[in-house]
């Protein structure tokens, strides 16, 4: 059956990783190629993966829906050819139009900038986004809960667990559902003191621990040793970045020679933004380029000798220009560049993980998929980017799953930018706040 844009929007369907942009206002642009973002590059992450194999007649739908919306011809499906088994598996369910194109074993492979470039051949300009060459990506799970949206709004996550744990596993869950719950599954941990990333450990947030809730953009929890490299350096302040790098930079540049950016020919260097910690801050000192930056950590974590953070330098001058409201208008790039470096100064996924010291951890999560059981969810009204949703239930109110609990506010007869909040769980309201709404079995 058909589906629109506005029933999108009612399913609550945003993207299913990243800042959660709403779904229903990528699909109503106009492209020639849908891509699904099936590259999974973040270490350690595999519910992607399972969801192809469990689900790949939905993921398949959702990208035949994609392509009706958007006018879209043609249905890409980028995935590293080393999933072999995964790529097998999908094949045959594949539509008139569709194909998959097999990736390099590299990092970032799953940034949509690498992405349109490995699977179309074109490059995105600096400061666009797919549409400026015809195309949408959407992750996999996002053309699940694409296809799914006629039959049951977005209700549940896929998530994966692993690291430190004692059986790294890929999971349903209810969203709103205690982080902690996923970890249950998993087995737990044997580490007295563990720390959490949320996401993947490249470009994941640290956690002290596990209380929050599951979101519509929760992809991964990551169980680490407090001493582990990549704790230690999620826990670098700003003065520790800026002191390190003022002190030790030797402008070698391996940061921007390996820097994916500009591999694609974006004018984005990060070695100038380390140079320009030698100026005052409150100047702009060759780092307009900052602006581009992807923030994927491959600089921070990888590519440069000295451990330094070029990412945290161009992030703080990012935060910088966005504050002063500096925009670099029609920036070069050079569109050549990807043709001559791209494929001789990739990072390989292994070398990457030897280099954050996670080859000593299972590198596997099959998926468990009966849903895991939440007595009670949490359900945040910010779960996207655009505005808070409004609150549509009261205290002692008796919901059922796939209940509309919060919708997109109205200015002037138009909704703001979101999608609607669904109750998760069959229970009672037991409270509602300007952040969230609670509730219980």
């Amino acid at each position: 059956m058909p589906i629109t844009t506005a029933d999108l929007a009612a399913a609550g369907v945003v993207g299913a990783g990243g800042a959660g942009f709403p779904t229903h206002v990528k699909l109503s642009g106009k492209a020639d190629t849908v891509v699904i973002n099936a590259a999974e590059c973040e270490p350690l992450l595999h519910k992607d993966k399972e969801i192809i194999l469990h689900y790949g007649e939905s993921v398949v739908e959702g990208l035949a829906r994609g392509m009706e919306l958007t006018g879209a011809s043609r249905g890409v499906v980028g995935i590293k050819r080393k999933y072999d088994r995964v790529i097998e598996s999908l094949r045959p369910k594949l539509r008139a139009g569709m194909e998959i194109v097999p990736l390099d074993d590299a990092y970032p492979a799953g940034d949509e900038f690498v992405l349109v470039y490995k699977t179309l051949g074109r490059v995105i300009p600096p400061g666009g986004i797919p549409l400026a060459v015809g195309a949408v990506v959407m992750n996999v799970e996002t053309a699940y809960n694409v296809a799914r949206a006629g039959q049951m709004p977005v209700v549940e996550k896929f998530v994966s667990v692993a690291g430190a744990v004692r059986r790294p596993v890929s999971v349903r869950v209810p969203i709103g559902a205690p982080l902690s719950l996923c970890l249950q599954a998993a087995g737990g941990t044997d580490l007295a003191d563990p720390a959490f990333v949320l996401g993947g450990v490249m470009m994941g947030t640290l956690a002290e621990n596990l209380d929050g809730p599951v979101t519509k953009t929760t992809g991964g929890i990551i169980v680490l040793p407090r001493d582990h490299f990549i704790v230690r350096r999620k826990s670098w302040d700003w003065n520790k970045t800026m002191r390190t790098g003022r002190s030790a930079c030797d402008q070698c540049s391996h940061c921007t020679e390996l820097c994916p950016r500009y591999l694609l020919g974006h004018p984005i260097e990060p070695h100038k933004s380390m140079r320009s910690l030698g100026f005052s801050m409150n100047r702009e000192a060759d780092v307009p380029g900052s602006a581009f930056c992807s923030e994927c950590n491959l600089c921070s974590y990888s590519s440069c000798p000295e451990g330094l953070d070029p990412r945290g330098v161009n992030h703080q001058n990012k935060m910088r220009l966005i504050a002063e409201k500096k925009r670099w208008e029609n920036p070069p790039f050079d569109s050549d560049r990807p043709n001559r470096l791209m494929a001789f100064r990739q990072t390989p996924t292994k070398r990457l993980m030897r280099r954050v010291d996670l080859l000593g951890f299972d590198n596997h999560g099959p998926l468990r998929e009966e849903l895991l059981d939440a007595p009670e969810v949490t359900l945040l009204l910010k779960q996207h980017i655009g505005a808070p949703l409004t609150p549509t239930v009261r205290a002692g109110q008796a919901v059922r799953k796939g209940d509309v609990i919060a919708a997109r506010p109205v200015t002037d007869g138009k909704p703001a930018l979101g999608a609607d909040l669904h109750a998760s769980i069959d229970g009672v309201v037991r409270s509602v706040t300007e952040k969230s709404v609670v509730i219980s079995k």
